[in-house]
């Protein structure tokens, strides 16, 4: 009886192992190739560049369009900052943005699927939130270049 104990507890644990192991290998790393450059959707644009040390720089800008009686307006909005990135997902919060501001960016291949929780300061309904198409390759320049 004692046996079969063991045999169970050691067969549950080899269990655990292996989904952690499959977990972790689920989350991909990906190479600087693959995050640099400019990434947009109809509504914003993110210029990306790996630092080194798991860390990325990331501009955001976004616009939020709307009509009125006196015609088309747009907000409009913006942040930079230094993100840390673990595999293939990177979480970004702008310099000066409120505390609860999170933006994740998760590489797929050839989108960027990026998430936004909180307020991030961008403008009223300007939002980072959405899936990017890669443009540009390139070393992007930045508003501070």
């Amino acid at each position: 009886m004692k046996a079969a104990k063991l045999v169970c507890v050691g067969v549950s644990a080899f269990a655990v192992a292996l989904i952690a192991s499959s977990y972790a290998n689920t989350q991909k790393s990906v190479t600087a190739a693959q995050v640099n450059g400019t990434w947009k959707t109809e509504t914003g644009e993110l210029k990306i560049l790996a630092l080194g040390k798991q860390r990325l720089q990331v501009e955001f800008f976004g616009v939020y369009e709307y009509k009125t009686p006196h015609g088309p307006m747009a907000n409009e909005g913006e942040g930079s900052g230094i993100a840390k990135i673990e595999g293939d997902t990177a979480i970004f919060k702008p310099e000066g943005a409120e505390e609860e501001c999170q933006i994740t960016l998760k590489f797929t291949g050839t989108k960027l699927v990026v998430t936004q929780t909180g307020i991030c300061g961008f403008g009223h309904n300007v939002s980072a939130e959405g899936t990017y198409k890669k443009i540009s390759s390139k070393k992007p320049k930045f508003g501070s270049d």
